[in-house]
């Protein structure tokens, strides 16, 4: 027996109010779209849903013919069903895009100091020499799936190394907890809050390397990432409220809890597949159904979320909106609660 108490019947329902909601959604070509969609190519793995494959390439299609947009950091998170969409189909066209996102990131995109990507979100230099947790999701774990997929060791290691910088830059070793940004110019993690979805961005990508990477054990970096998420996951499952969820400064209890960051944190505990976590995840599962609405759009999702000047500016966003990375992480979540029996976790790393 897992010990997660779930029913299986009700979950995979959630599971198929979510991707249709999701797929009514007019999400464009960036990360809010490239999370959704991951989720959705999870839903799929775990269903093995025709529909919810054949939905996603249909709009896929539509916007290959419609014209791509220039690749930035956070337009590379679409890569992800790209490369579901090609392992299913094997039409190159899908690996073409995966692999200009590939040559974007490796040639093109800004970086500093040892190679470190710099977060982008437009064709500007919006933040220059910044460091977010999100790039982890939109770029390093893209790079890693693609590397693992090719076996080619010069982007694997590309990608390792996004992980350890963002790991030194971003987590405080003193309470396992990670920063939302760091500024490389002025040597300070801006305002300074452990921002919940940051957390959960880095939880989520650090959960899958074992999982992505043939022979984890064998890559030094991988020993500083199983390190970091062990930590990080030992003071997360103390943070969590007695609801069964995590809140969007997650040491403030006065902030609201927020459910993109749950289920984040939620699936990487998961992944991992640590027993002592069980309890904290059959909190999220008893507490999740609780904010999904009766046509599948996830509630009490935060909107999107700069690094903020304050305290106040991450308690004022508005979590009133449907939002692609709540779909997609809720989605994330509940595929890996059905696939929790198969999940091959690192043992005693």
């Amino acid at each position: 027996m897992s010990g997660l108490k779930f029913d299986k019947e009700e979950t995979e329902r959630l599971i198929h109010k979510i991707v249709m909601r999701t797929m009514r959604m007019d999400l464009t070509w960036d990360w809010p779209c490239g999370v959704a969609y991951y989720g959705i190519s999870k839903a799929y793995e775990v269903t093995g849903s025709e529909k919810y494959l054949n939905l996603m390439k249909e709009r896929i299609d539509e916007f290959i013919e419609l014209g791509l947009p220039a690749w930035t950091v956070n337009t590379c998170a679409m890569g992800h069903c790209l490369i579901t969409l090609y392992e299913v189909t094997g039409e190159e066209k899908y690996w073409d895009v995966v692999m200009s996102k590939v040559d974007y990131l490796r040639k093109h995109a800004q970086r500093f100091g040892d190679s470190v990507l710099q977060h982008t979100v437009s064709a500007n230099n919006d933040f220059p020499e910044q460091v977010w947790a999100d790039t982890l999701f939109m770029a390093a774990f893209f790079l890693l799936r693609v590397g693992a997929k090719l076996g080619d060791e010069e982007i694997i290691r590309d990608a390792l190394n996004q992980y350890c910088w963002h790991i030194r830059y971003l987590q405080n070793p003193s309470t396992g907890l990670w920063y939302h940004g760091y500024d490389n110019i002025a040597k300070n993690h801006m305002s300074g809050f452990y921002w919940g979805r940051a957390n959960a961005w880095a939880a989520y990508t650090m959960s899958q390397v074992g999982v992505v990477l043939p022979r984890c054990y064998l890559y030094p970096d991988y020993m500083n990432i199983v390190g970091s998420l062990n930590e990080q996951l030992a003071a997360l499952k103390l943070m969590q409220t007695e609801n069964g969820l995590w809140r969007t400064i997650l040491d403030d209890v006065e902030s609201y809890e927020e459910i993109s960051a749950s289920c984040g944190i939620a699936s990487a505990m998961l992944t991992k597949g640590n027993p002592l976590h069980i309890k904290y995840i059959n909190k999220t599962i008893n507490s999740l159904r609780t904010h999904i609405s009766e046509d599948g759009r996830v509630l009490n999702v935060s909107g999107g979320t700069a690094v903020m000047k304050d305290r106040d500016g991450y308690l004022k966003i508005s979590k009133d909106w449907i939002q692609g990375w709540g779909q997609g992480l809720a989605l994330a979540f509940y595929a890996g609660v059905l696939d929790y029996e198969n999940v091959k976790n690192d043992g005693a790393l």
